[in-house]
């Protein structure tokens, strides 16, 4: 799935439409039943689709400009919908970056972890994860790459709901390395390192590998096998 941004200019020269009235279902990230019964389940479905994208669209931004950088008058303008049906459907700009932290992580499971679950647990499965986030950044979801790279910086001294969810995202993601790291050790795969420091090693070499992506250095990836190797060591 790949992300473009709309061109904000086109959009802002639109009419401003009911952003329930304005979405293409395939915009939406999960399918939703199409079978509804009257007016006010039918709008109901077209609220939750057209919140639906115009989260799509915010991931996209953030990836860019991070969370801070939205607006609800910024993704009005740039999808063509009127900045009160946005305001209906989020409230505020706080829930509007939530969900956009919800679409994101939605995404990620999506991209990386439920692709690398069917593989055995412990060093197969670690390399699988690796090896699917590689592929979430060399062919990126979102139109600035990584999204968790480019938010969770910004909001580590800000207080709040976003850097909560932010928080537990990334803890989410350690815990699910450190925890195939001691699966492998435990299936005597590898010998036995600092399993939360692998899992910090790990994921900060992934992180650079992003940065080094998007500056296009497409060796990156091979740099993060071969460290990944160094901690990854079969027994003697």
């Amino acid at each position: 799935m790949s992300a473009t941004r709309p061109d904000s200019a086109a959009g802002s020269a639109r009419e401003p439409v009911d952003p329930a009235d304005a979405v293409d279902p395939v915009d939406v990230m999960e399918p939703v039943d199409p079978v509804v019964s009257g007016t006010t389940d039918r709008r109901l479905l077209r609220g939750a689709r057209a919140r639906q994208a115009i989260a799509r669209h915010a991931v996209d931004v953030a990836s860019l400009e991070g969370l801070n950088g939205l607006s609800i008058g910024r993704l009005a303008g740039d999808l063509g919908l009127s900045k009160s049906g946005i305001a209906t459907l989020f409230g505020t700009k706080e829930k509007l970056q939530l969900a956009a932290v919800a679409w994101a992580h939605a995404a990620f499971l999506d991209a990386v972890v439920r692709p690398a679950s069917v593989a055995p647990r412990g060093a197969a499965r670690l390399r699988a994860l690796i090896e699917h986030w590689l592929g979430y950044a060399e062919t990126p979801l979102f139109a600035g790459g990584c999204f968790w790279a480019a938010n969770l910086p910004d909001f580590d001294s800000r207080p709040g709901p976003v850097r909560d969810e932010l928080l537990q995202h990334h803890r989410g993601w350690l815990a699910l390395l450190a925890g195939e790291v001691r699966r492998a050790v435990e299936a005597g795969e590898i010998v036995d390192p600092d399993a939360d420091l692998a899992a910090f090693q790990i994921d900060a070499v992934l992180t650079a590998a992003n940065t080094a992506l998007r500056l296009g250095d497409a060796d990156a990836p091979d740099r993060v096998r071969r460290v990944v190797d160094t901690l990854l060591v079969p027994p003697a």
